[in-house]
């Protein structure tokens, strides 16, 4: 009796981590009891089973390790029912055993692990909704939750997640969850308040809540404020994750200065940060900092490439140096890695746009905009497709509907002014609504280069020039730079003109517009080459699609991984 079966030790080395162990010996004895079924009881089959499982899950051989799963619980169904005819008499070969046997319910959560692993979150669903509620535990409550989310079943998503906080009311992430799911902060915090006023030090969660509950009610003014004055306690200074949605709200706010710093600082305290780093990544990339974007990429690649972001950053890259199709395929890749990666989603969606494929390009901008539902730019990407595809129509009704459930800002206002100049019925509207969004936000840069579009139609260029110098007495943006160097030329300041195209081009060497605008004065100035330089000029204003057809060699390059190019 002192003796151990040799199943006990499969068991012990399974406790003790040793898969590789475990797998070659439960593989071994499992083919024994293949051959003479009378070597193991039904309880010993069971367990050797789920060792062996275990040790495929570990090697990450999901769809292994789900038939043998499966074949284990089979095994059990067995086991219980001849355990239900023998009345137990108390003798000790069934009592210990029964004991540690491994449990069922833990085999079904590795299984909907092994489902999610394999992309089939259906079958996911399935083994988990299968278990009683009273006997789910608050993992697999938290894993049906996301599950139920990612689905769009939102109300069993809902009660899954206050099923995690019941048991244990500080699941920050569930609450998050059940925020974004547009749960009243109010409540969510009632769910936590015993917590709360029985832990010292705990007073900042409430206002932690509704800094998150207004983040997922756009409220970007108020989450910023409210986060600011968590991050002001002394308690709570220095945190990477507020920082980190501090950045993002200025992001989404369309403050890129500040969300930049914001993002620096981040990075400072935690070198190994990922989250947040491929809106980072693309802030700095349209800014013109290319040779920033490769380091980022390189030192994220280096952090981990099992994760959307360094793909996303390497991505664009790619983009803003006009390498489509390269963009294309590492945007791609990044959605295989995470299909909730809403950066991933744009920027294969903006890279599809440029390469002409709109109709593609609408989807994934749909699918950003069912992720992220308060992020003006997967509505902006979106409503260019339709520009780009001329269906101003469906650009309006869309502007409208952002307009409404965003409310009145600066952003919305501008974005519906953005349609509304697409059509000549609509140029009074788009004057009032531009005038709106510069009154509440008169630096708001997206604002005033509409703005200054629409002046240049009119050709009030001294208007324009006051405005563009008004909206650059605190900032430095090259666009607007640039604009301004153009509305220069047109009054013949040829001198600063040329000033203001420097300028911009010390912001972002790369401006290929800044660029033509200086040609074009140097041409001005000597009329003799004027005539040979024309048709050099014809090329360049074909920029976009001139270096798309540069990008054919690549295209055929990435052609073997076509199957990426799918939505996932």
């Amino acid at each position: 009796a002192g003796s151990m079966s040799v199943v006990e030790h499969v068991r012990d080395m399974a406790s003790a981590g040793l898969h590789s162990n475990v797998r070659l010996l439960s593989g071994l004895l499992l083919t024994m009891s293949g051959n003479n079924p009378e070597l193991f009881s039904p309880s010993q089959k069971y367990q050797l089973l789920v060792y062996h499982a275990d040790s495929l899950f570990h090697d990450k051989e999901y769809r292994n390790a789900v038939s043998k799963y499966t074949m284990a619980l089979q095994q059990k169904k067995a086991l219980s029912k001849t355990s239900k005819v023998r009345p137990s008499t108390g003798n000790a070969a069934t009592t210990p055993q029964s004991q540690c046997l491994p449990s069922e319910i833990e085999v079904k959560y590795k299984m909907a692990e092994c489902y999610t692993m394999l992309k089939q979150d259906k079958d996911a669903i399935a083994i988990l909704d299968g278990i009683p509620s009273r006997q789910r535990t608050p993992k697999i409550n938290m894993m049906l939750a996301n599950l139920y989310k990612k689905a769009g079943q939102e109300r069993s998503s809902v009660t899954s997640y206050k099923e995690v906080l019941r048991q244990c009311p500080l699941a920050l992430d569930a609450i998050l969850g059940l925020l974004s799911l547009s749960v009243k902060g109010a409540e969510v915090a009632s769910m936590t308040i015993n917590v709360i006023q029985s832990i010292p030090n705990l007073d900042w969660l409430s206002v932690w809540i509704k800094a998150y509950a207004f983040v997922h009610t756009g409220d970007n003014t108020r989450a910023i404020n409210t986060i600011c004055s968590l991050e002001k306690k002394s308690l709570l200074r220095d945190n990477v994750d507020l920082l980190g949605s501090l950045a993002d709200l200025y992001f989404r706010a369309g403050d890129n200065k500040n969300s930049i710093l914001k993002f620096e600082q981040a990075q400072m305290l935690d070198p190994y940060l990922i989250k947040g780093m491929d809106v980072y990544g693309y802030l700095l990339a349209r800014e013109g900092r290319l040779e920033d974007v490769e380091n980022l990429g390189c030192r994220l690649f280096n952090i981990s490439d099992q994760h959307a972001e360094p793909w996303v950053v390497s991505g664009c890259h790619s983009f803003y140096s006009k390498r489509y199709s390269r963009a294309l395929y590492l945007g791609a890749k990044a959605i295989q890695l995470n299909s909730n990666s809403v950066q991933a989603l744009l920027l294969k969606g903006a890279a599809l746009r440029n390469m002409g494929r709109v109709q593609e390009a609408i989807i994934h901008f749909r699918e950003a905009i069912r992720l992220a539902p308060c992020r003006l730019d997967c509505y902006e990407g979106l409503i260019e497709c339709y520009l780009a595809s001329n269906s101003i129509r469906e650009a309006m009704v869309m502007a409208n509907n952002v307009y409404k459930t965003l409310g009145a800002n600066a952003q919305t206002l501008t974005l519906l002014a953005t349609v509304c100049l697409e059509d000549p019925v609509t140029q009074e509207k788009a004057k009032t609504l531009l005038d709106k969004a510069l009154t509440q936000r008169p630096d708001y840069i997206k604002a005033v280069v509409k703005k200054a579009e629409l002046l240049s139609r009119e050709q009030k260029y001294e208007d324009g020039i006051a405005l563009l110098r008004n909206a650059l007495a605190n900032q430095s943006d090259c666009v607007l730079h640039r604009i301004l160097g153009d509305f220069l030329v047109a009054v013949n300041e040829y001198q600063e003109a040329m000033d203001q195209y420097s300028i911009a081009l010390s912001l972002d060497p790369n401006d290929q517009k800044s660029l033509e605008g200086m040609q074009k004065m140097e041409k001005e100035e000597s009329p003799t080459d004027a005539t040979q330089e024309e048709d050099v000029d014809d090329m360049e204003g074909s920029g976009e699609e001139g270096d798309l057809e540069g990008s054919d060699s690549e295209a055929a390059q990435w052609a073997d991984q076509e199957q990426w190019f799918g939505m996932q």
